[in-house]
């Protein structure tokens, strides 16, 4: 009859150990890669999902920042595999997640809160081709009109 003490080393060699360490640490990598490829707020709509034979399953909330992190595919596959070479990572995989599937630790808060609700618009639509002329007095919703009114202030910025 062996000791509990001789089945806990063999179950948990230290090959093990250090293989688990690892795959811990590829799981906990995504914010300083982001962070690394000039998309710091790409951690906080994305994760990686899992490592299966070499490719890299990455989560994202949103379809916009799947197509973000396909601008950076090539440099954060790079970047996998220089920081991983053990691992033979071969590629990524991109993927919007289900509703309801994010893990905890990646939910932020948004960042304009209050804004329009799907379905709900506070500006008439515009019938024709031409944009319609509107007074921010016209909107109703307060987060949406100052939204608004940076975008326009920051457009005019860019074009002067």
């Amino acid at each position: 009859m062996k000791r509990i003490g001789d089945i806990i080393t063999y179950v948990f060699d230290e090959n093990m150990m250090d293989k688990a360490d690892r795959y811990s640490i590829f799981f906990s990598c995504w914010k300083d890669m982001t962070d690394k490829n000039g998309i710091p707020a790409a951690a906080t709509h994305s994760w990686i999902k899992s490592l299966d034979n070499g490719l890299v399953w990455i989560e994202v909330d949103h379809p916009g920042w799947k197509q973000i992190l396909q601008t950076k595919e090539r440099k954060l596959l790079y970047d996998f595999r220089y920081r991983f070479p053990n691992m033979g990572i071969s590629g990524i995989s991109i993927m919007l997640c289900r509703p309801g599937t994010r893990p905890e630790n990646t939910k932020s808060k948004p960042v304009v809160e209050n804004v329009a609700k799907e379905g709900e618009c506070d500006v008439s639509p515009c019938t024709d081709d031409q944009p319609q002329d509107f007074e921010y007095g016209d909107i109703k919703n307060k987060a949406l009109k100052k939204l608004l009114m940076r975008l326009e202030k920051s457009i005019v910025d860019r074009n002067t």
